[in-house]
Protein backbone atom coordinates (compact mmCIF):
# COMPACT_ATOMS: atom_id res chain seq x y z
CA UNK A 1 0.00 0.00 0.00
CA UNK A 2 0.97 3.69 -0.57
CA UNK A 3 0.63 6.24 2.04
CA UNK A 4 1.11 10.24 1.62
CA UNK A 5 2.74 12.46 3.93
CA UNK A 6 1.79 16.05 3.51
CA UNK A 7 3.92 18.26 5.20
CA UNK A 8 8.03 17.56 6.24
CA UNK A 9 7.95 19.80 9.52
CA UNK A 10 8.50 17.95 12.59
CA UNK A 11 5.57 15.83 12.79
CA UNK A 12 5.84 15.04 9.19
CA UNK A 13 9.08 13.71 9.75
CA UNK A 14 8.16 11.60 12.41
CA UNK A 15 5.31 10.24 10.62
CA UNK A 16 7.58 9.18 7.51
CA UNK A 17 9.63 7.32 10.12
CA UNK A 18 7.18 5.66 11.25
CA UNK A 19 4.99 4.97 8.08
CA UNK A 20 8.11 3.85 6.13
CA UNK A 21 8.08 0.75 8.55
CA UNK A 22 4.58 0.13 8.98
CA UNK A 23 3.52 -3.41 7.80
CA UNK A 24 2.79 -3.96 4.38
CA UNK A 25 3.60 -0.14 3.35
CA UNK A 26 5.59 -0.13 -0.19
CA UNK A 27 5.68 3.56 -1.00
CA UNK A 28 5.55 6.58 1.06
CA UNK A 29 5.60 10.03 -0.59
CA UNK A 30 6.61 12.92 1.40
CA UNK A 31 5.40 16.07 0.18
CA UNK A 32 5.95 19.80 1.19
CA UNK A 33 5.96 23.25 -0.32
CA UNK A 34 10.13 22.89 0.22
CA UNK A 35 10.93 20.18 -2.32
CA UNK A 36 14.12 20.91 -0.96
CA UNK A 37 13.13 20.10 2.61
CA UNK A 38 11.11 17.00 1.60
CA UNK A 39 14.12 15.26 -0.28
CA UNK A 40 15.86 15.91 3.00
CA UNK A 41 13.05 14.12 4.92
CA UNK A 42 12.70 11.10 2.31
CA UNK A 43 15.95 10.35 2.47
CA UNK A 44 16.84 10.64 6.28
CA UNK A 45 13.75 9.28 7.98
CA UNK A 46 11.80 6.86 4.45
CA UNK A 47 13.90 3.80 4.85
CA UNK A 48 14.77 3.91 1.39
CA UNK A 49 10.71 3.43 0.37
CA UNK A 50 10.04 6.86 0.04
CA UNK A 51 10.09 9.21 -2.64
CA UNK A 52 9.62 13.21 -2.12
CA UNK A 53 8.09 16.21 -4.07
CA UNK A 54 7.14 19.67 -4.10
CA UNK A 55 3.49 20.39 -3.09
CA UNK A 56 1.68 23.37 -2.17
CA UNK A 57 -1.12 22.55 0.27
CA UNK A 58 -3.58 25.30 -0.87
CA UNK A 59 -3.47 24.14 -4.80
CA UNK A 60 -6.71 21.77 -4.56
CA UNK A 61 -5.51 20.52 -8.16
CA UNK A 62 -2.59 19.61 -7.53
CA UNK A 63 -3.43 17.82 -4.45
CA UNK A 64 -5.77 16.11 -6.09
CA UNK A 65 -3.93 14.61 -8.45
CA UNK A 66 -1.07 13.57 -5.98
CA UNK A 67 -3.60 11.85 -4.00
CA UNK A 68 -4.90 9.21 -6.71
CA UNK A 69 -1.41 7.71 -6.61
CA UNK A 70 -1.75 6.78 -3.08
CA UNK A 71 -4.39 4.83 -0.52
CA UNK A 72 -3.98 6.97 1.91
CA UNK A 73 -2.82 10.98 3.13
CA UNK A 74 -1.64 12.19 6.31
CA UNK A 75 -1.67 15.93 7.06
CA UNK A 76 0.92 17.37 8.83
CA UNK A 77 0.22 20.55 7.95
CA UNK A 78 -0.96 23.30 9.93
CA UNK A 79 -5.18 23.17 10.22
CA UNK A 80 -5.88 25.81 7.89
CA UNK A 81 -5.01 23.49 4.84
CA UNK A 82 -7.74 20.52 5.98
CA UNK A 83 -10.82 21.37 4.53
CA UNK A 84 -9.29 21.76 1.59
CA UNK A 85 -7.56 18.60 2.05
CA UNK A 86 -10.43 16.88 2.86
CA UNK A 87 -12.19 18.05 -0.32
CA UNK A 88 -9.21 17.09 -2.37
CA UNK A 89 -9.02 13.70 -0.77
CA UNK A 90 -13.13 12.79 -1.44
CA UNK A 91 -12.05 13.87 -4.96
CA UNK A 92 -9.12 11.56 -5.38
CA UNK A 93 -11.10 8.91 -3.11
CA UNK A 94 -8.03 8.42 -0.92
CA UNK A 95 -8.77 8.00 2.66
CA UNK A 96 -7.04 10.92 4.73
CA UNK A 97 -5.85 11.89 8.53
CA UNK A 98 -4.72 14.57 9.84
CA UNK A 99 -3.34 16.48 12.90
CA UNK A 100 -6.22 19.05 13.43
CA UNK A 101 -5.70 21.80 15.76
CA UNK A 102 -9.05 23.65 15.26
CA UNK A 103 -12.64 22.85 16.24
CA UNK A 104 -14.28 24.99 13.91
CA UNK A 105 -12.25 23.52 11.01
CA UNK A 106 -13.44 19.97 12.16
CA UNK A 107 -16.53 21.20 11.95
CA UNK A 108 -16.15 22.39 8.60
CA UNK A 109 -14.75 18.44 7.62
CA UNK A 110 -17.50 16.40 9.16
CA UNK A 111 -19.76 18.18 7.39
CA UNK A 112 -18.18 16.22 4.33
CA UNK A 113 -19.30 13.06 5.60
CA UNK A 114 -22.12 12.37 3.34
CA UNK A 115 -19.46 13.33 0.03
CA UNK A 116 -17.02 11.03 1.72
CA UNK A 117 -19.07 8.24 2.35
CA UNK A 118 -20.08 8.25 -1.45
CA UNK A 119 -17.02 8.64 -2.86
CA UNK A 120 -16.17 5.40 -0.16
CA UNK A 121 -13.02 7.10 1.58
CA UNK A 122 -12.91 7.57 5.42
CA UNK A 123 -11.84 11.17 6.64
CA UNK A 124 -10.78 11.40 10.33
CA UNK A 125 -9.35 14.58 11.69
CA UNK A 126 -7.77 15.94 14.96
CA UNK A 127 -5.73 12.90 15.29
CA UNK A 128 -2.41 12.76 16.77
CA UNK A 129 -1.60 13.08 20.86
CA UNK A 130 -4.37 15.49 22.13
CA UNK A 131 -6.32 15.84 20.68
CA UNK A 132 -5.82 12.41 18.99
CA UNK A 133 -4.21 9.18 21.01
CA UNK A 134 -6.38 10.42 23.94
CA UNK A 135 -10.18 10.08 22.31
CA UNK A 136 -9.16 6.46 20.89
CA UNK A 137 -8.34 5.58 24.48
CA UNK A 138 -11.73 7.08 25.71
CA UNK A 139 -13.19 4.80 23.27
CA UNK A 140 -11.53 2.02 25.07
CA UNK A 141 -12.96 3.23 28.44
CA UNK A 142 -16.20 3.39 27.42
CA UNK A 143 -16.29 -0.68 26.64
CA UNK A 144 -14.76 -1.39 29.94
CA UNK A 145 -18.10 -0.37 32.13
CA UNK A 146 -21.86 -0.65 32.07
CA UNK A 147 -21.80 2.77 33.53
CA UNK A 148 -19.34 5.47 32.75
CA UNK A 149 -19.61 8.31 35.07
CA UNK A 150 -16.34 10.37 34.55
CA UNK A 151 -13.04 10.61 32.10
CA UNK A 152 -10.75 12.63 33.27
CA UNK A 153 -7.82 13.20 30.76
CA UNK A 154 -4.14 14.28 31.77
CA UNK A 155 -1.45 15.60 29.24
CA UNK A 156 1.85 17.55 28.56
CA UNK A 157 4.92 17.26 27.20
CA UNK A 158 7.79 19.13 28.99
CA UNK A 159 11.20 19.34 29.32
CA UNK A 160 13.03 16.87 31.03
CA UNK A 161 15.30 19.68 32.70
CA UNK A 162 12.96 22.25 33.48
CA UNK A 163 14.42 26.13 33.35
CA UNK A 164 13.22 28.88 35.55
CA UNK A 165 11.06 30.83 35.37
CA UNK A 166 7.98 29.13 33.24
CA UNK A 167 10.00 25.56 33.25
CA UNK A 168 8.68 24.84 29.59
CA UNK A 169 10.28 24.32 26.23
CA UNK A 170 8.72 24.68 23.13
CA UNK A 171 7.70 21.34 21.47
CA UNK A 172 5.43 22.64 19.13
CA UNK A 173 4.17 25.81 17.44
CA UNK A 174 3.75 28.79 19.37
CA UNK A 175 0.49 29.99 17.98
CA UNK A 176 -1.02 26.31 18.87
CA UNK A 177 -0.22 26.99 22.71
CA UNK A 178 -1.37 30.11 22.65
CA UNK A 179 -4.70 28.74 21.36
CA UNK A 180 -4.68 26.42 24.17
CA UNK A 181 -4.26 28.76 26.74
CA UNK A 182 -6.51 31.57 25.62
CA UNK A 183 -9.42 30.11 23.57
CA UNK A 184 -12.76 28.63 25.49
CA UNK A 185 -12.84 25.10 26.99
CA UNK A 186 -15.25 22.41 25.73
CA UNK A 187 -16.02 19.64 28.59
CA UNK A 188 -19.07 17.71 29.98
CA UNK A 189 -20.94 18.18 33.34
CA UNK A 190 -24.09 15.90 34.03
CA UNK A 191 -24.03 14.73 30.66
CA UNK A 192 -24.03 17.84 28.69
CA UNK A 193 -21.27 19.88 26.98
CA UNK A 194 -20.04 23.18 29.11
CA UNK A 195 -17.91 26.04 28.40
CA UNK A 196 -14.99 26.75 30.92
CA UNK A 197 -12.39 29.30 31.37
CA UNK A 198 -8.88 28.47 30.07
CA UNK A 199 -5.80 28.26 32.77
CA UNK A 200 -8.47 27.76 35.37
CA UNK A 201 -9.14 24.50 37.96
CA UNK A 202 -5.70 23.93 38.59
CA UNK A 203 -4.95 20.74 39.96
CA UNK A 204 -1.92 19.29 41.85
CA UNK A 205 -0.87 15.68 40.20
CA UNK A 206 2.28 13.37 40.43
CA UNK A 207 4.15 10.78 38.07
CA UNK A 208 6.39 8.68 39.41
CA UNK A 209 9.86 9.42 38.88
CA UNK A 210 8.93 12.97 37.72
CA UNK A 211 7.53 14.56 41.20
CA UNK A 212 4.58 16.76 41.66
CA UNK A 213 2.78 18.53 38.65
CA UNK A 214 0.25 20.83 37.74
CA UNK A 215 -2.88 20.23 35.35
CA UNK A 216 -5.22 23.07 34.15
CA UNK A 217 -7.92 23.47 31.55
CA UNK A 218 -6.44 24.00 27.94
CA UNK A 219 -8.63 24.68 24.41
CA UNK A 220 -8.79 21.83 22.42
CA UNK A 221 -8.10 18.77 23.86
CA UNK A 222 -11.18 17.42 23.72
CA UNK A 223 -12.11 18.05 20.15
CA UNK A 224 -15.26 15.80 19.55
CA UNK A 225 -15.49 13.69 22.80
CA UNK A 226 -18.40 16.00 24.57
CA UNK A 227 -20.57 15.40 21.03
CA UNK A 228 -19.44 11.98 20.97
CA UNK A 229 -20.30 10.93 24.42
CA UNK A 230 -23.44 13.85 25.09
CA UNK A 231 -25.15 12.09 27.96
CA UNK A 232 -22.93 9.14 27.60
CA UNK A 233 -20.89 10.39 29.97
CA UNK A 234 -21.49 12.46 33.17
CA UNK A 235 -18.29 14.18 33.35
CA UNK A 236 -15.47 14.41 31.03
CA UNK A 237 -12.56 17.10 31.14
CA UNK A 238 -9.25 17.45 29.93
CA UNK A 239 -6.68 19.59 31.47
CA UNK A 240 -2.40 20.00 30.19
CA UNK A 241 -0.03 19.10 32.56
CA UNK A 242 2.72 21.36 33.41
CA UNK A 243 5.50 21.75 36.03
CA UNK A 244 4.55 23.57 39.24
CA UNK A 245 3.78 27.37 38.82
CA UNK A 246 3.30 27.72 35.10
CA UNK A 247 0.05 28.70 34.55
CA UNK A 248 0.16 31.67 37.10
CA UNK A 249 3.54 33.16 35.39
CA UNK A 250 1.72 32.68 31.60
CA UNK A 251 -1.75 33.85 32.60
CA UNK A 252 -0.58 36.97 33.73
CA UNK A 253 1.11 37.28 30.69
CA UNK A 254 -2.21 36.77 28.64
CA UNK A 255 -4.69 38.90 30.72
CA UNK A 256 -2.37 41.93 30.18
CA UNK A 257 -2.95 41.88 26.71
CA UNK A 258 -0.27 39.89 25.29
CA UNK A 259 -2.56 37.14 23.26
CA UNK A 260 -4.43 40.12 21.53
CA UNK A 261 -4.16 40.54 18.01
CA UNK A 262 -5.17 44.27 17.55
CA UNK A 263 -2.14 46.25 16.91
CA UNK A 264 -0.90 48.63 19.10
CA UNK A 265 1.48 52.05 18.03
CA UNK A 266 4.73 51.41 19.80
CA UNK A 267 7.45 54.42 18.98
CA UNK A 268 5.80 54.90 15.74
CA UNK A 269 5.55 50.99 14.67
CA UNK A 270 2.36 48.74 14.60
CA UNK A 271 2.99 45.87 16.33
CA UNK A 272 0.38 43.08 17.41
CA UNK A 273 1.11 41.70 20.80
CA UNK A 274 0.58 38.07 19.74
CA UNK A 275 2.75 37.87 16.95
CA UNK A 276 5.58 39.64 19.48
CA UNK A 277 4.78 37.27 22.17
CA UNK A 278 5.10 34.23 19.69
CA UNK A 279 8.46 35.42 18.32
CA UNK A 280 9.71 35.75 22.31
CA UNK A 281 8.48 32.14 23.00
CA UNK A 282 10.54 30.70 20.21
CA UNK A 283 13.59 32.66 21.09
CA UNK A 284 13.71 31.76 24.61
CA UNK A 285 12.01 28.79 25.09
CA UNK A 286 13.73 26.85 21.93
CA UNK A 287 16.55 24.62 24.08
CA UNK A 288 16.23 21.91 21.76
CA UNK A 289 17.08 19.83 24.83
CA UNK A 290 15.82 16.15 25.73
CA UNK A 291 11.83 16.30 26.22
CA UNK A 292 8.86 14.41 27.99
CA UNK A 293 5.36 13.42 27.10
CA UNK A 294 2.93 12.95 29.52
CA UNK A 295 -0.58 10.71 29.67
CA UNK A 296 -3.02 9.99 32.09
CA UNK A 297 -6.32 9.20 31.33
CA UNK A 298 -8.66 7.79 34.49
CA UNK A 299 -12.27 6.42 33.86
CA UNK A 300 -14.56 5.94 36.62
CA UNK A 301 -18.40 4.08 36.48
CA UNK A 302 -20.14 1.06 37.54
CA UNK A 303 -19.53 -2.52 36.36
CA UNK A 304 -21.46 -5.38 37.54
CA UNK A 305 -23.38 -3.03 40.11
CA UNK A 306 -19.43 -2.03 41.54
CA UNK A 307 -17.43 1.01 41.16
CA UNK A 308 -14.99 0.50 38.80
CA UNK A 309 -11.87 2.69 37.91
CA UNK A 310 -9.59 2.33 35.03
CA UNK A 311 -6.77 4.02 34.64
CA UNK A 312 -4.81 4.89 31.52
CA UNK A 313 -1.03 6.27 31.74
CA UNK A 314 1.96 6.45 28.96
CA UNK A 315 5.60 7.91 30.00
CA UNK A 316 7.14 8.85 26.22
CA UNK A 317 10.73 10.41 26.64
CA UNK A 318 13.30 11.54 24.01
CA UNK A 319 14.87 9.01 21.59
CA UNK A 320 18.50 9.65 21.13
CA UNK A 321 18.58 6.37 18.67
CA UNK A 322 16.27 7.92 15.76
CA UNK A 323 16.79 11.41 17.15
CA UNK A 324 12.74 11.86 17.54
CA UNK A 325 11.46 13.89 20.25
CA UNK A 326 9.01 12.61 22.83
CA UNK A 327 6.28 15.10 21.50
CA UNK A 328 6.84 13.77 17.87
CA UNK A 329 6.43 10.17 18.61
CA UNK A 330 3.81 10.46 20.58
CA UNK A 331 1.86 13.00 18.18
CA UNK A 332 2.62 11.70 15.06
CA UNK A 333 3.00 7.89 15.88
CA UNK A 334 -0.61 7.85 16.54
CA UNK A 335 -1.74 9.84 13.67
CA UNK A 336 0.29 7.17 11.64
CA UNK A 337 -1.33 4.41 13.33
CA UNK A 338 -4.76 5.63 12.07
CA UNK A 339 -3.49 6.07 8.25
CA UNK A 340 -1.98 2.57 8.15
CA UNK A 341 -5.14 1.62 9.25
CA UNK A 342 -7.28 3.55 6.88
CA UNK A 343 -5.02 2.24 4.09
CA UNK A 344 -4.95 -1.65 5.18
CA UNK A 345 -8.40 -2.01 5.25
CA UNK A 346 -8.74 -1.87 9.23
CA UNK A 347 -11.03 0.78 9.56
CA UNK A 348 -14.33 -0.05 7.49
CA UNK A 349 -16.69 3.22 8.26
CA UNK A 350 -16.63 5.33 5.45
CA UNK A 351 -17.54 9.50 5.34
CA UNK A 352 -15.98 12.04 7.65
CA UNK A 353 -15.75 10.81 11.24
CA UNK A 354 -14.32 11.15 14.75
CA UNK A 355 -11.78 8.57 15.62
CA UNK A 356 -13.16 7.23 19.04
CA UNK A 357 -16.44 6.02 16.74
CA UNK A 358 -14.42 4.31 13.97
CA UNK A 359 -11.09 2.92 15.17
CA UNK A 360 -10.54 -0.24 16.84
CA UNK A 361 -8.82 0.70 20.05
CA UNK A 362 -7.10 -2.76 20.84
CA UNK A 363 -6.05 -3.10 17.24
CA UNK A 364 -4.38 1.23 18.10
CA UNK A 365 -3.58 0.27 21.45
CA UNK A 366 -1.38 -2.81 19.91
CA UNK A 367 0.20 -0.69 17.55
CA UNK A 368 1.05 2.11 20.00
CA UNK A 369 3.14 -0.47 21.69
CA UNK A 370 4.81 -2.11 18.89
CA UNK A 371 6.12 1.28 18.79
CA UNK A 372 8.04 1.97 22.30
CA UNK A 373 4.69 3.88 23.51
CA UNK A 374 4.71 1.81 25.97
CA UNK A 375 1.31 2.24 27.43
CA UNK A 376 -0.10 0.88 30.68
CA UNK A 377 -3.82 -0.13 31.62
CA UNK A 378 -4.22 -0.23 35.55
CA UNK A 379 -7.76 -1.76 36.65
Amino acid sequence: MKIAVLGAGLMGRAAVYDLSRAEGVTAVGVFDIDEKLANEVAQRYGNNIAIAAALDAGDAAAVTSVLRDYDAALSCVTYKFNSGLTKAAISAKCHLVDLGGNNDTVAEQLAMNDEAEKNNVIIIPDCGLAPGMVAVLCADAFTKFDKISSVKIRVGGLPQNPRPPLNYQMVFSAEGLINEYWEPCVILENGRKKTVEPMSAIEELEFETIGKLEAFYTSGGTSTLPDSYLNKIDFLDYKTIRYPGHCELFKTMLEIGLASREEIDVNGQNVIPRELLKTVLNKNLSFDEPDLVLVRLTAEGKLNGRDHKVVYELVDRFDQETGLTAMMRSTSFPAAIVTWMAASGKISRRGCQPQELVVDSKVFIEELRKRGLNLTIRE
